[in-house]
């Protein structure tokens, strides 16, 4: 016998002794969610529902009835997650096709979530490389082959964004190269590529964040985290295409050997870059892996980031931000978002806005000039390492993939909020 409490998925109003428009109420050993419109409709209510549950410290829960469906089930576990408690929820009376989608969904969200969440002591760029690399071979180790780069040999291989953010560290910065190829054929086209940013922990160097700021830079490896985590719920659901992945991992710090203000950064494809602002360092590590993905000249690049403050001051944090100079790439991830039940926003991005960058001393400079918009100049950044400068590229600014409070849907932390869209953009493009 379960002990369990069973939670049911009704779409009537509560009884009124439960209060006007109430979203729970309760029986002798059981829950009912009512998703109405006026709770929400009806993933809003749960995921709400599932949060109030959590709240009350009901720490075991059972979907029961028929009321659930897949998306509804899904919404549940994404309100119930609770990065200090560990939980248990069965998914109820689902189908065998239901349940195999669910768990691989919950795996690859698990590990978005809990290393996205983890100590910056514990998750240190070369941590970050590892796992990523680890969790993945797990799910494919016949097609999936990778390598490490770090320390020095960041600069002998040319990745001179990555060396020169992470070298204030002791712990200096490394790239993961990961090669995902379910073809068998060493000589097979790279189909798409994936760039995420991993700066494990962000004290915004020699401009330096104030603590509040701060608490939260723990997370400034989002990026990396959501492109594993897509690919892993893309190869769950059977990717059949060549992606190879690229993990820009380092630490941001001072330190005497820190890069500085006034630096200029070569890139291994000719572009100098002066620093104007040492809070402005993931652009300058996605750099590097944009190089190395427009070396492979795949059909599509999705870069994926939480890269600039412009973008949560735009979209708030419930929505991630998409931006492209091709309507029509630009719109497959939106695409793929509304298919996935998840939230993304297209924010302009011009050619226009490659002249909001300007450098006295290098090409470029790695913040626009006074009044350009932070996250299309930040983008527009991006642009010059992408072959063509701009060619089959589409970026996100993760605007909605943390929380640094709980709020009635989600946790405080990493929400994973993405990793569905970029599955789906690897399986439908």
């Amino acid at each position: 016998m379960t002990t369990a409490m069973q939670v049911r998925l009704e779409t009537t109003p509560a009884a009124a002794q439960w209060g006007k428009n109430a979203l729970l109420s309760f029986g002798d050993s059981e829950a009912r969610i009512h998703a109405t419109d006026a709770t929400g409709g009806t993933l809003t209510a749960v995921q709400r529902g599932a949060r109030r549950l959590d709240g009350m410290g009901v720490t075991d829960v059972l979907l029961a009835g028929n009321g659930w469906d897949l998306e509804s089930r899904w919404a549940f576990w994404a309100g119930y997650y609770n990065p200090n408690r560990k939980s248990t929820l069965e998914w109820g009376d689902a189908d065998e096709a239901q349940l195999k989608e669910l768990e691989a969904r919950r795996a690859a969200s698990l590990w978005v979530r809990e290393i996205t969440n983890g100590t910056p002591e514990n998750i240190y760029p070369r941590a970050l490389a590892e796992s990523a690399a680890d969790m993945l071979q797990k799910l494919a180790p016949d097609a999936v082959s990778y390598r490490i780069v770090s320390g020095d040999a960041l600069l002998e291989e040319g990745f001179a964004g990555i060396h020169n953010v992470g070298r204030g560290s002791v712990r200096g910065g490394a790239m993961l190269q990961l090669d995902y190829n379910p073809t068998g054929n060493a000589d097979a086209p790279v189909d798409l590529c994936l760039v995420g940013k991993g700066i494990t922990f962000d004290s915004g160097g020699y401009s330096i964040k104030p603590s509040g700021g701060m608490a939260h830079m723990k997370s400034d490896m989002g990026g990396a985290a959501m492109v594993s985590g897509g690919l892993a719920l893309a190869i769950a659901r059977g990717l059949n295409k060549r992606v190879k992945l690229y993990l820009c991992c380092a630490e941001n710090l001072i330190s005497g050997h820190a890069f500085k203000l006034g630096d200029i950064i070569r890139y291994k494809n000719g572009v100098t870059a002066e620093i104007l602002n040492t809070d402005a360092e993931g652009r300058l590590v996605l750099a590097d892996g944009l190089i190395a993905a427009s070396e492979e000249d795949p059909r599509y690049i999705l870069d994926a980031a939480t890269l600039t403050g412009a973008a949560k001051i735009a979209v708030g944090r419930d929505f991630n931000s998409v931006m492209s100079f091709e309507d029509e790439t630009a719109q497959k991830v939106l695409q793929a978002a509304v298919s996935e039940n998840e939230k993304a926003w297209r924010l302009p991005l011009e050619k226009f806005h490659l002249e909001q960058i300007p450098s006295g001393f290098a090409e470029i400079a790695n913040v626009g000039v006074d009044g350009s918009p932070g996250a299309s100049t930040a983008a527009a950044f991006l642009a010059k390492f992408v072959r063509d400068e701009g060619r089959g590229w589409v970026h996100m600014d993760l605007s909605g993939s943390y929380n640094p409070s709980a709020n009635d849907q989600w946790a405080q932390g990493a929400k994973g909020h993405g990793f569905r869209t970029i599955a789906r953009f690897l399986l439908d493009n």
